[in-house]
Parts: C-alpha cells; sequence; structure tokens
C-alpha cells in the first residue's frame, strides 16, 4: 500500500490491520504530510469489511512526540493554532478513528505528547507501557487544542484532573493514565505486544457486527445526551448475522 520510506508502514495479519507511525530519527513527530498519508490509510481501512481491528502503534522508542514543529517552518502560528495545513488532516484522521467500523487499538510504546494524545483520544481501546510519558503540553508553548483535546480529555479523566494536566503541562505515565482511567490497561514495556495481542484476540472473538453496533452506539452517547442516546439505541438496527449461530446452542 505504501513505499517502503512511508512514515506510515502498513502490516496486514488476516483481519487486523497495524499501522506504525515510521519516523524514529523525530520521536514520529507528525509533519503535513504524514498526517495525509495517514488519512488516507484510514478511510481505505475503513472501506475494508474483511478487516476487524486497527493496532496504531510507533517505531522505536516513543509512540508519537506530537506535531513536529520544524515542518512548520516559515508559517506563522497565529493565536496558538497551528493552522489547517495540519488541523484539517488530523480532525479527518480522529473522524476516522472514531466512526471506522474496525475497532482501533492504539498500542503506546513510549512518549506520546499533544498532538499524539489526540490521536490516541479517539481510539476505541489503548494499552500504554507503564513507563511511557504522556503529557498535553500544549500551554508550555502557547498553543491551544484544534483537534478535540479539550472536549475528549475531560470524558476520561474528569474536568478538575483534565485542567491540571493542561494547565500545568506535566507529565505522567502510562501507569498513572491507567489508574485514571485515562488508557485501558498498562504492562511493563517487555509485556506489551503479548498484552496488545492477547487484547485483539478477546475482540476478534466478539461478534464483529455487535462491535460496530455498539463503537456506533457509544460514539452517540459521548456526543449527545441521555435522552437522544436512549431514543437513536432504540431506534438504530444494524447488520449482526451472526447472532443465530452464537445462540444456537443455548436455546
Amino acid at each position: 500500500m505504501m513505499s517502503e520510506a512511508s512514515p506510515i508502514r502498513f502490516e496486514r495479519d488476516g483481519a487486523v490491520v497495524t499501522l506504525t507511525l515510521a519516523r524514529p530519527e523525530a520521536l514520529n513527530s507528525l509533519t503535513p504530510a504524514m498526517l495525509e498519508e495517514l488519512d488516507l490509510t484510514l478511510r481505505a481501512v475503513a472501506a475494508d469489511r474483511s478487516a476487524r481491528v486497527v493496532v496504531l502503534t510507533g517505531e522505536g522508542r516513543a509512540f508519537c512526540a506530537g506535531v513536529d514543529l520544524k515542518a512548520l517552518a516559515g508559517r506563522s502560528i497565529t493565536n496558538g493554532a497551528v493552522g489547517d495545513v495540519l488541523d484539517v488532516p488530523a480532525r479527518s484522521i480522529i473522524r476516522s478513528l472514531t466512526t471506522m467500523p474496525q475497532i482501533v487499538v492504539a498500542k503506546v510504546n513510549g512518549h506520546c505528547f499533544t498532538g499524539a494524545l489526540e490521536l490516541v483520544l479517539g481510539c476505541d481501546l489503548v494499552v500504554a507501557a507503564e513507563e511511557a510519558v504522556f503529557g498535553d503540553t500544549h500551554a508550555k508553548f502557547a498553543l491551544r487544542p484544534t483537534w478535540g483535546m479539550s472536549q475528549r480529555l475531560i470524558r476520561l479523566v474528569g474536568v478538575t484532573r483534565a485542567r491540571h494536566l493542561s494547565y500545568t503541562a506535566r507529565t505522567f505515565t502510562g501507569a498513572e493514565a491507567a489508574a485514571w482511567g485515562l488508557v485501558t490497561e498498562a504492562v511493563p514495556r517487555a509485556e506489551l505486544d503479548a498484552a496488545v495481542d492477547t487484547l485483539v484476540a478477546q475482540v476478534l472473538a466478539s461478534s464483529h457486527g455487535s462491535l460496530v453496533a455498539y463503537k456506533d452506539l457509544y460514539r452517540v452517547a459521548l456526543d449527545h445526551g441521555l435522552a437522544d442516546g436512549l431514543a437513536y439505541e432504540a431506534a438504530t438496527e444494524y447488520d449482526i448475522p451472526d447472532t443465530e449461530a452464537r445462540v444456537a446452542a443455548f436455546r
């Protein structure tokens, strides 16, 4: 799908697609071209109904260090906003992560800062190395969030902790992130691959039709109030073809 030199490495193993941010010499920091390629790749995967799980990770010792500010050389940053050259593809990526029928698992192996954290917040499940280092450093560099940090972080850790993390730009570990509910699970880095493999196997063992329904319903629950969410749940139908086969032994 992509060239060997691509900053996004694509791998396929049956129903599982692994996408690796592959600029290890720059801690996988995000450039406009990198975001555009990831955006196009996710759109293609979303359309592939034989793919059921996407694993998003980084090469080397970092998941992603956030936006590569060097890539903005010559561009002014006005009022703390990095601009459409990054915002447009990044928002499209997060929209794909949150709406694609595949379950997206972020495997956070190392540093995960700011824009990278915003990508992670768009994933369905997150497994992190206990030693991984996270941070929302927007305020440290006189930037402001434009990819959803201000809306998603408070939903996971609560407004009090979100304010603390964003106002101080303090870093925190994968172990802390798990304790706060920001990530699904944190394990020693040496056990990260095995933990993700186990989680992916558990997801694959479930009915994909049911998971597509759940993903859509949880998205609506986060985006709308309780009354609207309940009405949507009651009114929406989903294609789940394996129900009879799965319940037959219990009837």
